[in-house]
C-alpha cells in the first residue's frame, strides 16, 4: 500500500508540475505577443535553414520583413510578397511575372508573415523547456505540440530573450525528421517607412506577366 501511495504522490508531483510549467510557457509567450502589438511597425532581418537527412537537403537563405498590424512585405529567396490587407502580391523578377490573389480571411492555420511573431496563440500545447546562452543573451525556449494529429510537425521550439521579450529563434521539427530554423538576425521597432511600403505599385513592372486569381 505504501509503495502504491509513493507512485501516486509521484505522479501527482508530477501532473502538477507539467501543469505549472505549462503556465509559465503560456504567460512568457502572453508577454511576447503583447510586446510584438506595442509596436507601430517591425522590421526583421532573418535566416532560414532547412534539413532533410531523408531527402538530403540541407540549405541556408536569409531574408527580411517589414510587418505592421495584418500588413507585411516580404524579401525572400529572390521573391518579394506584399499583403496591403485585401490582396496579396507575389513578385517573381527572374520570371517577371506577379501573381495577384485575395487574401483568404477563414484560413487561420496558414502561417503567413504576420502571424510569424503571434502563430502560436491557438492550436498548441505549451511546456516549458530548455534555457541557452547565446552570446550573451539567456534564449529560454517553450515547447509548442500542435493539437491537431494531421499536423505534419511534431514539435514546435520558440525561442525567446528574456530580457527584451522578443522571439530570437523559431525550430519546427517534422514527423518525417526534417528540421527548419527560422533565426533572427536583427529586429527594430517603430521604423520610418514610407506610406506605401504596403502598397504594390504596378508602374514599377512594366513587362511584366500579371497573373490574377480569384
Amino acid at each position: 500500500m505504501k509503495r502504491i501511495l509513493s507512485v501516486v504522490f509521484l505522479l501527482f508531483i508530477g501532473l502538477s508540475t507539467q501543469a505549472q510549467d505549462a503556465k509559465k510557457a503560456k504567460e512568457l509567450l502572453d508577454e511576447v505577443s503583447a510586446k510584438v502589438k506595442s509596436y507601430t511597425n517591425i522590421v526583421i532581418d532573418f535566416k532560414y535553414s532547412i534539413n532533410n537527412p531523408a531527402e538530403r537537403i540541407n540549405q541556408e537563405s536569409n531574408g527580411n520583413v517589414a510587418l505592421e498590424g495584418n500588413l507585411y512585405h516580404l524579401n525572400f529567396m529572390g521573391v518579394t510578397k506584399i499583403f496591403d490587407g485585401k490582396k496579396v502580391y507575389t513578385i517573381v523578377p527572374e520570371d517577371e511575372e506577379i501573381t495577384i490573389e485575395n487574401f483568404d480571411a477563414s484560413d487561420d492555420k496558414a502561417i503567413t508573415p504576420n502571424k510569424m511573431l503571434t502563430f502560436f496563440n491557438t492550436g498548441y500545447k505549451f511546456a516549458w523547456d530548455i534555457t541557452q546562452n547565446v552570446k550573451g543573451r539567456q534564449i529560454q525556449y517553450i515547447k509548442l505540440i500542435p493539437n491537431s494529429t494531421k499536423d505534419t510537425r511534431k514539435e514546435i521550439l520558440v525561442g525567446i530573450d528574456t530580457q527584451t521579450k522578443h522571439i530570437y529563434n523559431v525550430i519546427e521539427v517534422g514527423k518525417n525528421g526534417s528540421k527548419t530554423t527560422l533565426t533572427v538576425n536583427s529586429f527594430k521597432t517603430n521604423q520610418p517607412l514610407s506610406k506605401n511600403h504596403f502598397t504594390f505599385t504596378k508602374s514599377k513592372y512594366p513587362n511584366y506577366y500579371i497573373n490574377k486569381l480569384d
